[in-house]
């Protein structure tokens, strides 16, 4: 009779590319079961999960996966979960294992993963809900079409002014204003060429505009009964495109362990600290995790300071101004940003509204995050 040996957990590590990826299978001894490659379409799936579920079968054993944090990451994860895999999704800027390897292939890549996933030594990156997933890349292709009118704006405005022409951002603002100003141009024969490249350039001008409209309108509609953006839009100064940013980019708080350093390091609003010996240096943030959160923490500030006949008497705007006279607006923004970090994670860990009236308070005595919403 043939002997069997018996695995508790297979550790397979795999090295994903967009047309294939390369997998390697280990026991929990190192012992070396599968290395081979794969095509990234539903045949090379189909056979590579028929392979998983064959030495379950045979040695009696779970199947552990290790994948790295890429862009179709979240479309092989979710295919190894309905097959009851463990799946841990690799946070790439935390395991430069890889990355800085001085022998570097898809194989070797793929037994680095096994053998530290056999380890329980990989960092872990999460990934969000399907749901949140979608209101991202909404969120993502507005600010791609928002970037696009305006730079289809500068030209116009750079143009027009070739010809002696200063205009303003209200004279683009509507249909109307757009064509007076058109008009306005017509009178004169060497505009004709303007004039032609003007029209086009409003007809896709007004493409953009209906574009990112409909997507706002389909955005409002997907976090309409969502509770932390319900919350956020509590807080003065928020738009809608901010706390539907802040939201999707937040779920799951719990993985902080109530530890509001932790989120914001998770935001990059953190600075580098180097300490060796007596020495220690504090340098630029860190500009970790998700860039569309950081700036939106960033546009909070803003609006913030943009409502200063509400804000003007908060500690937080109080804090502020002190420390711009002292080290400027930019380092005082990134700041102020951080603090409102702090009072979002409370907030949204407690589900509690913002309450403004508890954010003036005697001079000398600063506000902590729990006083700010009166927790």
């Amino acid at each position: 009779m043939k002997d069997v040996t018996v695995l508790s957990e297979l550790s397979v590590g795999i090295d994903l590319h967009k047309t294939q990826f390369t997998v390697c299978a280990i026991s929990s001894d190192g012992e070396l079961l599968l290395e081979k490659q794969y095509e990234t379409n539903n045949d090379g799936y189909l056979a590579f999960i028929e392979a998983m579920h064959t030495f379950e079968e045979e040695k009696g054993c779970t199947i552990a996966l290790a994948i790295e944090a890429t862009c179709n990451a979240r479309f092989s994860r979710n295919k190894m979960v309905r097959e009851f895999f463990r799946v841990v999704v690799v946070n790439t800027s935390r395991f430069e294992l890889i990355s800085k390897s001085t022998k570097k292939t898809d194989k070797h890549d793929a037994a680095e993963l096994a053998y530290y996933l056999s380890k329980d030594m990989l960092p872990e990156s999460h990934l969000c809900e399907e749901h949140e997933e979608e209101i991202r890349r909404l969120l993502k292709t507005r600010s791609i079409l928002v970037s696009t009118e305006v730079k289809i704006k500068n030209q116009v405005h750079g143009m027009l002014l070739g010809h002696g022409e200063v205009t303003k951002s209200a004279q683009f603002q509507s249909k109307k204003k757009r064509q007076v100003l058109i008009d306005s141009l017509g009178q004169d024969p060497y505009t004709k060429t303007v004039v032609a490249s003007l029209k086009e350039m409003f007809t896709i001008l007004d493409g953009l505009i209906a574009s990112v409209n409909e997507l706002e309108r389909y955005i409002k509609e997907l976090v309409a009964d969502d509770e932390d953006y319900n919350l956020l839009i509590t807080i003065p100064g928020v738009g809608f495109v901010t706390a539907a940013t802040i939201s999707c980019y937040t779920k799951n708080l719990d993985r902080f362990d109530g530890n509001y350093k932790r989120f914001c390091s998770y935001v990059g609003l953190t600075p580098y600290i180097h300490s060796s010996n007596k020495t220690e240096h504090i340098g630029h943030i860190t500009k970790h995790g998700p860039t569309e959160l950081r700036t939106a923490f960033v546009q909070m500030c803003m609006g913030f300071l943009r409502l200063t006949k509400v804000t003007g008497e908060w500690r937080l705007l109080v804090n502020y101004k002190k420390m711009k006279e002292a080290k400027g607006s930019g380092k005082s923004i990134v700041a102020t940003s951080r603090k409102l970090a702090r009072i979002v994670f409370v907030m949204l860990s407690k589900r509690e509204e913002f309450n403004p009236s508890l954010m003036v308070n005697a001079v000398g005595h600063s506000l902590t995050a729990d006083e700010v919403i009166g927790a």
